[in-house]
């Protein structure tokens, strides 16, 4: 049966026998799933973990960048600037909240914001900036905060979707700005399969991210459901069949078509528009995964690959490589090895087939973007990839790169 199950990038990569064990008590037992003190005991430990005053955790990433830009209490229009060659759930919190995303282009040598375009295309309406730290490799961020220095009043935001742990001058990112948000979604380095946390030193902006949390309230218990039931159906039915007669994949698309299972991207998502389900704060059931998760981080970051910076410490959400032909060797290893390589990201603002106009994105308007969006892949760098897996993706990669 190991045949079947595909060495896979983004299906729940770093769930272990203990998160699923977790799952299924969590499932059988509904009254742990809203209230408990898992919430409270995650949001602590991260406070203490990364140094700082506040920390507010919320269902997902989105959410939680959601919640730092309405307690910013912005003029309606004000632009927010972020990368390109990100995911739409990065822009999409900035068009709920009424404010104009801005989309700064990225170096090719760490996927991360060229400060130089930063200072080019900010405006006076500029309110934000948010510095992602692409595939757990920190930004510089002393260019990107020299810049906003000569913009009285800009906020600077860090996301840390793909980077907790990682360091940039011995600080730990998402430690020492106005705010920052993690994300804790099913292919992040830890994972509640959705969920995420708001941090900040600001008193006045910690006060109204508790306020915030509250106002939000709880997902339903069929969300909470969902999720829990995500890691069992995955580790127990999916993968195992995964290429047997297609029968994993198939199971798949239809517990999702039939909202068994949710989407990591909703097709509301895709057109710029909010799902019901998105802001909520975290509920218990989730913060008990995420904790188990959270406990285990530095076993998931033991990782030492290149690049290595003097100054930086990385972390390895993903291991990217360029290649001329990225595409075809996704969809090569994948029809004809059994590798699901990774495709963060195929277009400038990720999934493929998210719907540039509404999110107002100007195609040419980040050329070093679109030209990694052509020539970028994925390996798998999460805890369940074993020696021999690493050895096939070798093999694979020096026989058709």
């Amino acid at each position: 049966m190991s045949y079947f199950r595909p060495i896979s990038i983004s299906l729940s990569p770093n769930v272990e026998k203990d998160d699923l064990k977790l799952a299924l008590n969590l499932i059988i037992r509904p009254w742990l799933w809203v209230k408990g003190k898992a919430v409270e005991e995650l949001e602590n430990k991260f406070k203490k973990y990364l140094g700082v005053k506040y920390a507010f955790s919320f269902n997902s990433g989105r959410s939680s960048f959601f919640a730092i830009l309405k307690s910013l209490n912005l003029p309606d229009g004000s632009e927010v600037a972020s990368q390109a060659f990100t995911c739409n759930a990065v822009p999409n919190p900035v068009l709920w909240a009424d404010l104009k995303p801005c989309y700064i282009d990225c170096n090719k040598d760490d996927f991360n914001m060229d400060a130089d375009d930063l200072k080019a295309k900010i405006t006076v309406k500029t309110r934000v900036v948010v510095v992602q730290h692409t595939f757990g490799l920190p930004c510089d961020m002393d260019k990107i905060r020299a810049v906003c220095s000569e913009y009285p009043g800009i906020v600077l935001i860090e996301d840390c979707a793909h980077s907790l742990g990682a360091e940039f001058k011995g600080e730990k990112v998402g430690a020492h700005n106005k705010a920052a948000f993690f994300s804790f979604s099913r292919d992040k380095i830890i994972s509640s399969v959705y969920g995420g946390m708001a941090t900040t030193n600001d008193p006045i902006l910690g006060k109204k991210l508790e306020e915030l949390q509250k106002e939000f309230g709880q997902p339903s218990n069929f969300w909470i459901f969902q999720q829990l039931l995500h890691p069992i159906l995955l580790s127990y039915i999916i993968l195992p069949i995964y290429n047997l007669l297609d029968l994993g994949k198939i199971f798949l698309v239809l517990s999702q078509w039939f909202h068994i299972l949710s989407k990591a991207v909703s097709w509301q998502e895709k057109q710029g528009k909010r799902p019901d389900y998105f802001p909520k704060a975290l509920p218990n059931a989730l913060a008990v995964l995420a904790l188990n998760q959270f406990n285990k981080l530095e076993k998931f970051n033991s990782f030492v690959l290149p690049p290595k910076i003097s100054d930086r410490k990385n972390v390895f959400l993903r291991f990217t490589v360029k290649c001329k032909d990225a595409n075809e060797i996704i969809y090569k290893a994948w029809h004809k090895q059994n590798i699901l390589l990774g495709d963060w990201y195929t277009t400038t603002v990720a999934p493929f087939d998210t719907n540039m106009e509404e999110i107002r994105y100007i195609p040419g308007s980040c050329k070093n973007a679109e030209d990694l969006a052509r020539i970028t892949l994925n390996l798998p760098t999460h805890i369940n990839i074993s020696k021999k897996d690493a050895e096939r993706i070798v093999e694979f990669m020096l026989d058709n790169v």
